[in-house]
C-alpha cells in the first residue's frame, strides 16, 4: 500500500521534514495493518458476559469542608457566586 505522508500532512497542516519521512510512513503503515488486522463486528454475540455482570459503586454525597466563598476568594473574577472566565469559543 502506498501512503503519501505529504500529503496527510498537508491536510493535517503539520510541517514533516524529509529526513522523517520513511519513520511517519513506517508508523502510519503499521497502524493501518493494526486496523485490517481488527476482528470482525459480530451481531450474534452479547457485548457484555453475561455470567460477569458490572458491579457499579454506590455514589456517597460528602459535605466539603469549605464554603462557596472560600472557594472563590483567590478568583478574579466572581460573579453570583460563580467563576467569571473570558470567552474563548465565538
Amino acid at each position: 500500500m502506498n501512503i503519501d505522508i505529504k500529503h496527510i500532512a498537508k491536510l493535517a497542516r503539520l510541517r514533516i521534514e524529509d529526513g522523517e519521512l520513511e519513520k511517519f510512513r513506517s508508523d502510519i503503515q503499521g497502524i493501518v495493518e493494526m486496523v485490517e488486522n481488527l476482528p470482525d463486528d459480530i451481531k450474534d454475540e452479547p457485548l457484555l458476559d453475561p455470567n460477569n455482570s458490572m458491579k457499579l459503586r454506590e455514589d456517597k454525597v460528602r459535605e466539603s469542608k469549605y464554603s462557596r466563598d472560600e472557594l472563590t476568594k483567590n478568583a478574579p473574577h466572581v460573579t453570583a457566586g460563580c467563576l467569571v472566565v473570558p470567552k474563548t469559543v465565538e
